[in-house]
């Protein structure tokens, strides 16, 4: 197994803190394939997950980060997942279904949280596969980066709604970094009756330049979204 890197999430000190400890520890892969790192967005997303912790027990919980350069799924090392099910969600995590050293990596990271009961499944955006068909309805999607490549957006957000006809409540967290002013998912999110809130970082505690102890995020400029369907409140 590759070695690990240690993530630890600690409370804010304030009223109502207790000093609250979580470490969650993900293979170290130096490969060339994007998915096999930790990028800037997975610890913010971590973050959230970390700040709302308490509302995750029970919910149903989708991994589908990673950045998109192939237009694929992929949770890559899935630090946020790992979180989600350590904090008592009932997690699947997914990569792509062509990329089977990706999905090997999902399963090294629950074996070095001892989480094997966690599913690991290969999926792809935008093909409705029996994998895909075979989900249940999830509460919360989550994916890290995955705004990537403008051209798979459009896929991205295809599969989203798809698992949300699943459960018309569900949400979709994803965080993003920012890498041109000039994308937007404004007019795709309109087309498939989607709508989004930007959260604040600084609402969530994400708004420093290292993160559960690591130098992540760094300088990167790293936006949090939350996207429902159109006709479901907040």
């Amino acid at each position: 197994m590759a070695g690990a890197q240690r993530f630890r999430f600690r409370e804010e000190s304030g009223p109502g803190a207790h000093g609250a400890v979580l470490e969650v520890r993900v293979p170290q892969v130096l490969h060339v394939q994007y998915g096999m790192y930790v990028w800037p967005c997975a610890v913010v997303l971590a973050q959230y997950l970390w700040f709302h912790r308490r509302s995750l027990p029970g919910k149903a919980v989708l991994e589908v980060t990673g950045p998109s350069k192939f237009p694929h799924i992929g949770a890559g090392v899935s630090l946020p997942g790992i979180l989600a099910a350590k904090c008592g969600a009932e997690v699947i995590l997914s990569d792509s279904s062509e990329l089977p050293h990706c999905l090997e990596i999902c399963r090294q990271s629950c074996q070095l949280n001892d989480l094997s009961y966690v599913q690991v499944v290969g999926l792809t955006w935008g093909h409705i596969t029996k994998d895909l068909l075979s989900l249940p309805p999830q509460d919360i999607i989550l994916a890290s980066d995955v705004f990537f490549e403008p051209e798979d957006f459009e896929s991205i957000l295809a599969t989203v709604y798809f698992l949300m006809q699943r459960n018309p409540k569900a949400q979709f967290w994803s965080t993003y970094q920012v890498r041109s002013a000039d994308w937007s998912l404004e007019d795709l999110l309109y087309k498939w009756d989607m709508k989004c809130v930007h959260v604040p970082l600084e609402s969530f505690d994400a708004d420093k330049e290292a993160l559960a102890e690591s130098a992540l995020p760094g300088r990167h400029t790293v936006e949090m979204l939350v996207v429902s369907l159109r006709k479901n409140s907040f």
